[in-house]
């Protein structure tokens, strides 16, 4: 299998889109496919102080689709490169583990692991890893861990919104997206955060324009709540605080692997890493 790096906006984008296929193999969530994470990019490489887009991609020897693919955002502050997954900190729909590493097997997982690792490599000065939001068991994870003495694998609990408008009086539901372009402006006042608002007003007019995005209302009163829609799931995101007839209950655990910033790797063989390795 042959590893590759991808650095910056366009190259990316087009990576992304490039391992749709891996995603959908996997029954990644919409918040793990090519139109949710294409918005991150977008969002996040508009900031200030973008950071540096990255894909580690693993294509196999003699096909063209890559088997395994990992989107990453590296920022540099003080003198230390801090990575995460791209979209980490933009709201994702709650209640389950919402970032993937995808990989078509374990082979597959096994060398994206050492992509990522042989990226690390390559970065001056000191660096952490911040990889969250992961289901539990994720082979790529658990291979990145054993590469790293001071890694740690940790889980932590989900806290998912539950949709009981229909209880609490009349509810408008609409997947229109004229219908969310109105109420979009006092959705967002609601957000205080700078960062998540933009991210929440992209990719809510995205999945709206590919009938992925559920608007619900009541008629007269303030308040919405916003719901991703994929196949026969309607799975709520994102809710006006404090709105009558949407709670919060326990969902399920997720995963993350951390490495602290005084992790190094050894050199790595840039030609290997950047022409391909086999396996």
């Amino acid at each position: 299998m042959r590893t590759r790096i991808a650095v910056g906006r366009e190259q990316v984008a087009r990576e992304i889109v490039a391992a749709e296929p891996i995603a959908r193999r996997r029954g990644a969530p919409l918040s793990a496919r090519a139109s949710w994470t294409t918005t991150a990019l977008n969002v996040a490489t508009a900031r200030r102080r973008p950071g540096r887009p990255v894909a580690v991609v693993v294509d196999p020897e003699g096909r063209q689709s890559p088997v395994a693919a990992a989107f990453l955002l590296l920022r540099r502050r003080g003198g230390r490169t801090s990575v995460t997954l791209l979209g980490a900190g933009f709201p994702a729909p709650p209640g389950r583990p919402s970032a993937r590493l995808p990989a078509v097997d374990d082979d597959a997982a096994d060398a994206l692991a050492r992509g990522i690792a042989g990226l690390l490599g390559t970065e001056r000065g000191p660096w952490s890893l911040d990889l969250a939001d992961l289901p539990l068991g994720d082979p790529t994870a658990r291979r990145l861990a054993a590469r790293f003495p001071t890694a740690s694998l940790a889980t932590a609990r989900t806290t998912a919104l539950v949709d009981e408008l229909d209880g609490s009086g009349p509810v408008v539901r609409s997947r229109d997206p004229r219908d969310l372009e109105r109420e979009l402006p006092a959705l967002l006042a609601e957000e205080p955060d700078p960062g998540a608002r933009a991210f929440l007003r992209a990719a809510a007019r995205v999945h709206a324009a590919a009938g992925r995005l559920e608007l619900a209302v009541r008629p007269g009163r303030p308040g919405a709540l916003l719901s991703l829609v994929d196949g026969d799931e309607c799975r709520p995101w994102w809710a006006t605080p404090e709105l009558p007839g949407v709670r919060t209950e326990r969902g399920a655990p997720s995963a993350g692997i951390s490495v602290p910033a005084r992790a190094w790797l050894p050199a790595v063989d840039l030609t290997r890493l950047l022409g391909g390795t086999s396996g």
